[in-house]
């Protein structure tokens, strides 16, 4: 069973840092793009950042987040990270992560990561 372990989220100031991180046990990490996913209270949860598996060079964020938050990957790690700066109010929630580019793979999400940004 593929397990998800999302981290490095807290509460921070509106323009602070918040760097996240997703541990997996996906024994082929490094076959599989992966990505970081948000909910917001009373939201449906949003795809907001994706990786594709290392070599291919290609990420995707959403509009909202571009030129704020970068994604990466260490694959000899089988994790993922998530840097957010600039941070808004706008980009509190909980944070998740799962594999696929488009849409989650994983059934089964992780428990994600509170990320609070107080104005």
């Amino acid at each position: 069973q593929v397990q998800l372990v999302e981290s490095g989220g807290g509460l921070v100031q509106a323009g602070g840092s918040l760097r996240l991180s997703c541990v997996t046990s996906y024994v082929i990490f490094s076959n599989y793009p992966m990505a970081w996913y948000r909910q917001a209270p009373g939201k449906q949860r949003e795809l907001v950042a994706a990786i594709r598996s290392t070599g291919t060079g290609t990420e995707n964020y959403v509009d909202s987040v571009k030129g704020r938050f970068a994604i990466s990957r260490d694959d000899a790690k089988s994790t993922v990270y998530l840097q957010m700066n600039s941070l808004k109010p706008e980009d509190s929630g909980v944070y998740y992560c799962n594999a696929g580019y488009n849409l989650p793979i994983i059934e089964e999400w992780g428990p994600g990561t509170q990320v609070t940004v107080s104005s």
